[in-house]
């Protein structure tokens, strides 16, 4: 599947139009691919979507469905990840309001929910009380970027990470009545999944997409790799890497691998191109250690814009 890829760029962003934040699940043969839809508008004004793509080889994808509402007051987006949960499908995402045409997302960013049976037709979405029901939506606190988590130990107790105070957690037995954990310091878009007994994270500084370790996930130790893949060949990419999103696809015939989803910025970096110019890429690994990507070892033609 991977020999057949022209370039590690899957969906090219341009001056109108940026992806990013993607998730993905693998299912019964085709990946749907979710993610943030930036897009400007005739008269300037940008709005957020959560939107999907799919496609069977990682190749052709379908044109971008947007899933959630054009409101500039919500900007619902960046799809943490996607898990199934009594019969099923379960996406955790925010919202990034900027009502009054703000560069980021302001003070009543907050977590949501939506459900599937099929993913491809959510629910509206839901809020997520993270801070338990005692702490009003209000005195909640900016939070954005999401990701769910089952505690490998105690099936049933999902853990909420998201950005805010560093990287916060929650936890929860059916996703309504929440407590609170605690922070401690890392990056955004975090990103968890389970390998050699333990809980690897991989989150984003500034730049690039770095690696956390624990065995209960609560207490992370950093492991001082960060990935950049390509970035310093790839103009389109050279702003900045981010957001990485690894999928466990090891048991897989076709595939037997980790895969991460990305979103790469260039050639300014995001204090210039925010809202454009956002392309999603993919990269593999047996290990997690080594990282291979289309043209890796040829050249490769990476700048294939969207038609």
């Amino acid at each position: 599947m991977f020999d057949d890829l022209p370039s590690p760029r899957l969906l090219s962003g341009n001056d109108r139009r940026a992806y990013r934040d993607p998730c993905a699940v693998y299912h019964e043969g085709i990946w749907f691919l979710y993610y943030t839809l930036a897009e400007t508008e005739a008269d300037g004004q940008v709005y957020l979507y959560t939107a999907m793509s799919e496609s069977g080889d990682l190749r052709h994808w379908s044109k971008p469905h947007i899933l959630t509402p054009r409101n500039r007051g919500l900007n619902y987006s960046s799809p943490g990840n996607i898990v199934f949960h009594n019969n099923k499908w379960h996406m955790c995402l925010q919202t990034y309001p900027r009502p009054n045409g703000e560069k980021y997302g302001n003070a009543d960013c907050r977590l949501w929910m939506m459900e599937s049976d099929d993913l491809r037709h959510w629910s509206p979405p839901e809020l997520l009380l993270v801070k338990g029901g005692d702490t009003g939506v209000r005195e909640m606190g900016r939070m954005i970027d999401p990701y769910l988590v089952e505690h490998a130990d105690k099936p049933g107790e999902w853990y909420c990470f998201y950005k805010q105070n560093g990287v916060s957690y929650s936890r929860t037995d059916n996703f309504r009545e929440w407590i609170y954990g605690g922070s401690r310091e890392a990056g955004e878009n975090v990103c968890i999944i389970r390998h050699g007994g333990e809980y690897v994270m991989f989150h984003s500084p500034e730049n690039g997409i770095g690696v956390m370790r624990s065995s209960d996930l609560t207490d992370w130790r950093d492991d001082g790799e960060l990935i950049t893949l390509g970035q310093k060949d790839w103009e389109w990419a050279m702003g900045r890497i981010t957001a990485g999103f690894v999928i466990d696809l090891r048991h897989v015939a076709g595939i037997e691998a980790f895969v991460v989803f990305y979103h790469g910025s260039g050639p300014e970096d995001e204090s210039v191109l925010f809202d454009t110019h956002a392309s999603i890429g993919v990269a593999w690994s047996k290990d997690l250690t080594v990282w291979d990507w289309p043209g890796k070892f040829k050249p490769v033609c990476t700048n294939i814009e969207e038609e």
